[in-house]
């Protein structure tokens, strides 16, 4: 059993400034190198479009493609070869994100205001939508599933797929797989940042989106936000990350379980346990020890708790709530007696998802529950939200007022706008004071 380093641990009060940064400082967009890098290949990508996007092929991805375009008689041979159990597990998957997505659709209203002013709000669904799922090291059937298909359930006119290709020039038979049961219209074998400009810009092959959505290395996020300016974007997305916000109440090996599963994803992945219980966190440290050695990623792991890891104790749970409003998770596991779990549930305001309990294992949310595990990170959930519907429509909003309200606003709209120093806007107005 070898001892583990932890970026934080001890009593939160106690822990010294390095610590504190190596808590909340999680930025990940710093790397001007990166930065550079992506705006060469958007760049690339915009003056020269398909061309580039083959010669990156080649580049990064070993492959000689004939078309970008992936034929749909792909996509059937990939679901019908699929592995029997995996293509139920992302059949179900589906079913559940698609109930749950149907269930939370925006829907429009109408209000009338006192003076009798009637505003109503719409929303219609964004034309072409583009997802990208990652493909080489990693491969992610169920983000494609969680960004495609709350794109149909708002009713998108068309959603496309963007994953790159390996040798033979396809990409992974899982993603084509996955994009055939999601219900997309099309898929191009095209990753990285290029996939993104691609789609941001439009190229022979690939039409411009209104909006990309989907996980991806650092150089896809960078290419997101680079892009943002003339496309939108999910929430900026990092490493992944896990607070636990224990009571005495909880099972020591039931939340090393979940650090591990979470810290195995990336060596600077996010993964903190927060708890009023000495004893608690004394005991995790001992499980996940004992638990570390037997993991197949346990060097991963190791890193992560060293880079980003933490155990952290506080003098209360009022405390333990307090802390993780301002850390503002990705994933915050809610693990204290069930008579509390209502009360601080209703008191958390900054994370992208909380399971409630610990049998409401991470693991459920990243596969089966049907909730979204796209998600904002790196203290981004404090203002960012998971993915939903509500990414894929856009508002409309419209106003009737009769003669009888423009009658009742006429003069204060008149004082306002003299007051402004508009005085068209004054006298537009002030015409149907006596309607």
């Amino acid at each position: 059993m070898s001892p583990l380093a932890f970026a934080a641990h001890g009593a939160l009060g106690a822990l010294d400034a390095a610590s504190q940064r190596a808590l909340f400082d999680r930025a990940t967009s710093g790397d001007a190198d990166v930065r550079a890098r992506t705006a060469r290949v958007i760049s690339r990508v915009r003056a020269e479009g398909d061309a580039a996007l083959l010669a990156f092929a080649r580049e990064f991805d070993g492959a000689t493609l004939t078309a970008l375009e992936v034929r749909h008689e792909a996509w059937d041979a990939a679901l019908a070869t699929l592995d029997p159990a995996l293509r139920r597990a992302l059949e179900r998957a589906a079913a559940n994100i698609r109930t749950v997505h149907d269930a939370f659709r925006p829907v429009s209203h109408e209000v009338a205001t006192a003076d009798g002013a009637v505003i109503g709000r719409r929303p219609d669904p964004l034309a072409r939508v583009g997802v990208y799922a990652p493909g080489g090291r990693a491969t992610y059937p169920s983000s494609l599933l969680m960004g495609a298909i709350p794109a149909r359930v708002a009713g998108v006119g068309e959603v496309i797929v963007c994953t790159p290709p390996d040798a033979t020039g396809l990409p992974s038979p899982v993603l084509l797989a996955a994009a055939a049961i999601a219900g997309v219209d099309r898929v191009f074998a095209v990753g990285g940042a290029g996939a993104v400009a691609a789609m941001a810009y439009g190229t022979a092959s690939i039409p411009a989106v209104d909006r990309i959505v989907g996980p991806g290395n650092a150089y896809v996020a960078e290419a997101k936000l680079q892009v943002s300016g003339v496309v939108g974007i999910d929430s900026p997305a990092g490493p992944s990350e896990l607070l636990v916000l224990a009571d005495a109440s909880a099972s020591a090996p039931v939340i090393a379980r979940e650090m591990l599963a979470q810290a195995e994803h990336d060596p600077v992945a996010a993964v903190v346990l927060v708890t009023d219980a000495p004893a608690l966190a004394a005991a995790v440290v001992r499980e996940l020890a004992v638990r570390l050695d037997a993991e197949p990623r346990r060097d991963v792991i190791r890193a992560a708790f060293a880079a980003r890891g933490g155990i952290v104790t506080v003098d209360s749970l009022a405390e333990a709530i307090a802390f993780a409003n301002r850390w503002a998770a990705e994933h915050l596991l809610l693990a204290v007696h069930q008579e509390s779990q209502d009360l601080v549930l209703a008191q958390l305001r900054s994370a992208g998802t909380i399971f409630v309990g610990e049998s409401s294992s991470v693991a459920f949310g990243d596969y089966m529950s049907g909730a979204n595990h796209v998600l904002p990170t790196g203290g981004l959930s404090r203002i960012w939200s998971g993915l939903s519907t509500l990414d894929f429509v856009r508002w409309t909003t419209w106003q009737r007022i009769d003669r009888d309200a423009a009658r009742r606003l006429s003069s204060d709209v008149d004082t306002f706008a003299t007051a402004e120093g508009l005085p068209a806007h004054a006298a537009a107005a002030r015409q149907w004071g006596g309607a």
